[in-house]
């Protein structure tokens, strides 16, 4: 079967996926109220699963690495110490929590924020290769993650409930005009890095020759990064994080299709991720009766299959 099929039917069930959700249970009385609440959750999935599939798929080419994922540079540890930060020191019912347009501001304002400090101190070292970014952010990664330790033993348990929401993807509660105010930075992105799709095809023959057919590594690089920077901003602060997800869709994305082009591969992910996230969620409203929540599940599965390419690749 070939790579334009499998697009296509990945899309036709994406798109059977959102019929579903939209439309199982409505009628003349209350099509209104229901799609108000249906439709902003379905975009919720689509815009996280889109930004976490390619935000993923391309670090993992610019790193070489298939293992990697924009996690460990240490958005996600980021994203919860400044949840934990904003209780302890304005309280859980504070405008900076209790709104979400705030909350979602101040989020992406500091992963911003650490993005760019951190690309700015690696982009000004002349001989630092990107293992030493990686190893820059595993260490503010293990950082943050302490930080967050140590900010919750200092919540009182109100607080700390209040917290706890935010420590976890969900897609329960989210606010619809939040969703649609995350529609135009992740098309612009989505848009710049498909014109960067020849570009990312010749990294896969490594750094010397890259620069040997004339790609300009360094300045190509520092562009990603900081769109990808952007992806994970924008997702994370919409739901929350996903530790294993990305790691998941890229890899099976590749899996799934025999072609190392990018505009192949970026598509592919993308309806792969929107299957999974939206598969993922009726199954367990329909099914499970949302026993349990969808990111726990995700991140079992994707530590199993974390596990599975350490022992493959014998790492």
């Amino acid at each position: 079967m070939s790579d334009r099929v499998k697009i296509m039917l990945m899309a036709a069930a994406s798109l059977l996926l959102v019929a579903l959700f939209v439309g199982v249970g409505l009628d003349a009385d209350n099509y209104r109220y229901f799609l108000s609440r249906r439709v902003p959750r379905v975009l919720a999935l689509i815009i996280a699963a889109v930004a976490i599939a390619q935000s993923s798929l391309v670090f993992q080419t610019i790193t070489g690495n298939r293992i990697l994922t924009p996690g460990i540079m240490g958005f996600d540890a980021l994203y919860q110490a400044t949840q934990l930060l904003l209780v302890l020191v304005l309280g859980g019912l504070s405008v900076a929590m209790a709104n979400v347009y705030v909350n979602f501001a101040l989020s992406v304002a500091v992963m911003m924020l650490f993005s760019l400090l951190l690309f700015g101190f690696y982009f000004n070292k002349q001989q630092a290769g990107i293992m030493t970014l990686l190893l820059l952010g595993v260490i503010f990664g293990q950082l943050f993650g302490s930080l967050s330790s140590f900010f919750m033993m200092l919540l009182d348990p109100t607080e700390f409930a209040v917290a706890q929401g935010k420590m976890f993807a969900s897609f329960n509660n989210i606010n619809g005009e939040l969703v649609y105010l995350c529609l135009l930075p992740l098309a612009l992105v989505v848009t710049l890095l498909y014109r960067q799709h020849r570009t990312l095809d010749v990294f896969w023959l490594d750094r010397d020759n890259a620069i040997g057919l004339g790609v300009d590594v360094k300045a190509v690089t520092r562009r990603v990064l900081l769109l990808i920077a952007v992806l994970v901003s924008v997702s994370t602060a919409l739901v929350g994080p996903i530790l294993f997800f990305g790691l998941l869709v890229a890899n099976l994305s590749r899996q799934l299709c025999h072609s190392y082009q990018h505009r192949v591969l970026l598509l592919a992910s993308s309806l792969l991720a929107v299957l999974m996230l939206l598969g993922g969620q009726w199954l367990l409203e329909n099914l499970f009766s949302l026993n349990t929540t969808l990111s726990v599940v995700i991140n079992f599965f994707g530590g199993l299959y974390f596990l599975w390419l350490l022992i493959r690749q014998k790492i």
